[in-house]
């Protein structure tokens, strides 16, 4: 009977080989550096390209988030310690992108070490192509040459040191080219307040930054990204503030070696920022306590800033403070402190915009104790183009005045629709139907903003008042025209004429609809006030509006949002 055992595992094992080594980007970009560095690719023999595909390699992207099999997720091992609070100033330095190497994985600065493939070529007199292993005391083994110590050089003096060896027995004639192919992996052991610690394989050239995002980052509730330490041997290194990196750009630049240790510290003491400033984050303090011109500088105050709030507690108990900005610059802050920067200076200037005709800027920066005439002097106009005695202010506090009174009316009109009786089936369905109705007409009523008129001028005078940051002083210009428009047969314009009356102009849009109340008649000045009056005087540039008439008889409702219409058309102008 033949036994298929040894060659079955054989060939399992060949295929899993292969595999790997097909599935891993960065062996075949080292073996493709390796086999383009130089134009002297054709010495390399066919025994050196088999000693290369042996190489050993490591993957060097992360998970993904992928957890393997019996690994829990890290939310559930690392609860948050107190929600709302904001995060750590440097959090998102885990976010960027480090496991981009150069297609080599080496750099200049690395040292040789134990492990890594060196490639020699000479040719002339002597031709030799070898790819050769540094040995565990750190040497490589030229033929005819001998030992050559290369351990802790950096990749960029290795040519030169190992020529110098060459040249001591192949003076002339030769010519020498070496290039370091690959670098061996060294384990890190990353611990102490980081997400998921553990040992991570690497490059000695990788930075710090690339391990600690290997292992997830630094744990932000527990851990200190201001006392990161390298330990070799049980000794410290290297001790890094990444603050220096996040605000300066510094990181040290260091070579890892096997067996390392990287420490992240538990936080220190930190105060929460929030409020005007560029970076409302947690902040972490070098010591137990810190004067406020530290975290201003990382903070970094809005210029408005003028005062600055602090919540904390003291050994007399819980403390609060709210003091000026020049002075908390030299407040003592303690661990736990939140931190509020306000702008609580009553602003000296406001902003006032023109519109209307007139003449040179919209926009206008006044003192806050400016009144409409010191204004109005200031602007140049058209004499023959602008009615300026009929000038009125579109305000913001007004404008919410009004759309609060017209929440207020259409609040009344819903309770009045639904707290009414019915007294029988076919009334309960009739009320049905109004109170749908009146639903659809609330919701589409709440969604107008009004203007917020302010009338400031009648009979050719204009009222002095004070004015206010976000006003518009609108100058209306001269018209030839009377606008009329609600329950006429054809809503429309027609020129002033002095010698007619409201109900000539009436007669010239048509005359009165079906549905027009001829007592119900609304003239609405050029200023913006508003007579009820069908015998008065008309000016040009005026509005004649014919209200609609509401059989008393009919559900009160209809009534209510009839009134509300035109309360509505008014404030918000709708009715040019």
């Amino acid at each position: 009977m033949i036994n298929l055992a040894k060659p079955l595992a054989f060939l399992f094992c060949s295929i899993l080989s292969m595999s790997a080594f097909a599935a891993d980007p960065k062996l075949n970009n080292e073996l493709t550096s390796a086999a383009t560095a130089n134009t002297f690719e054709s010495l390399q023999s066919q025994s050196d390209t088999s000693n290369t595909k042996n190489l050993g390699s490591y993957q060097n992207t992360t998970r993904q988030g992928v957890l393997l099999p019996g690994e829990k997720d890290v939310s559930t091992l690392l609860p948050v310690s107190e929600n709302g609070l904001p995060p750590p100033f440097g959090s998102n330095i885990f976010a960027g992108g480090f496991e981009t190497e150069r297609l080599d994985g080496l750099n200049e600065d690395y040292l040789i070490a134990p492990g890594d493939k060196i490639s020699i070529k000479l040719w002339g007199a002597v031709s030799i192509s070898e790819v050769l292993t540094v040995d565990s005391q750190g040497n490589i083994f030229i033929t005819n040459i001998g030992p050559v110590a290369v351990q802790d050089v950096k990749a960029s003096n290795l040519n030169q040191i190992v020529t110098q060896n060459i040249r001591a027995t192949y003076k002339d004639s030769v010519q020498i080219y070496v290039n370091l192919l690959t670098s061996t992996p060294v384990s890190v052991f990353i611990t102490g307040n980081i997400v998921r610690p553990g040992q991570y394989a690497g490059l000695a050239s990788d930075s710090l930054l690339y391990f600690l995002k290997r292992a997830g980052g630094i744990d932000p509730e527990r851990g200190s990204y201001r006392d990161v330490k390298v330990l070799r041997n049980n000794k410290l290194i290297h001790k890094i503030d990444l603050y220096d990196f996040m605000v300066k750009g510094f990181l040290p630049n260091f070579n890892f070696k096997d067996r390392d240790v990287i420490l992240v510290s538990k936080q220190r003491a930190s105060v929460v920022v929030a409020g005007s400033v560029r970076y409302p984050f947690r902040f972490e303090l070098m010591d137990q306590s810190a004067i406020g011109r530290e975290v201003i500088n990382y903070a970094r105050p809005l210029a408005k800033v003028s005062h600055v709030g602090v919540i904390g507690d003291r050994d007399t108990g819980p403390f609060s403070r709210y003091m000026s900005f020049d002075e908390f610059e030299n407040f003592v802050l303690s661990d736990g402190d939140k931190l509020f920067f306000n702008d609580d200076l009553r602003a000296q200037v406001i902003d006032v915009q023109v519109s209307g005709s007139y003449l040179g800027p919209s926009y206008f920066a006044v003192k806050k104790n400016t009144r409409l005439h010191d204004l109005l002097a200031n602007i140049p106009v058209e004499e023959n183009q602008t009615n300026f005695t009929n000038v009125y202010i579109q305000r913001k506090s007004v404008a919410l005045k009004q759309k609060q009174m017209i929440d207020d009316s259409l609040n009344r009109l819903e309770r009045s629709i639904f707290t009414a009786p019915a007294s029988s089936d076919g009334e309960a369905r009739i009320r049905a139907e109004e109170a749908r109705m009146v639903l659809e007409f609330t919701k589409r009523a709440r969604l107008v903003q009004p203007l917020g008129k302010v009338i400031v001028s009648d009979s050719d005078r204009v009222a002095n008042v004070l004015l206010e940051t976000g006003d518009v002083v609108f100058i209306p210009p001269k018209t030839d025209l009377i606008h009329i428009g609600g329950e006429v047969i054809m809503p429309q314009a027609v020129v002033f004429n002095d010698e007619a009356n409201v109900n000539d102009y009436i007669a010239w849009a048509g005359g009165f609809s079906e549905r027009a109340d001829y007592e119900q008649i609304m003239i609405i000045r050029q200023n913006g006030m508003i007579e009820m009056n069908a015998t008065a005087n008309l000016k040009a540039g005026d509005q004649i509006l014919v209200l609609p008439k509401v059989d008393a008889k009919i559900m009160q409702s209809v009534k209510d949002i009839t009134q509300i219409i035109y309360q509505i058309a008014v404030a918000a102008n709708a009715i040019n």
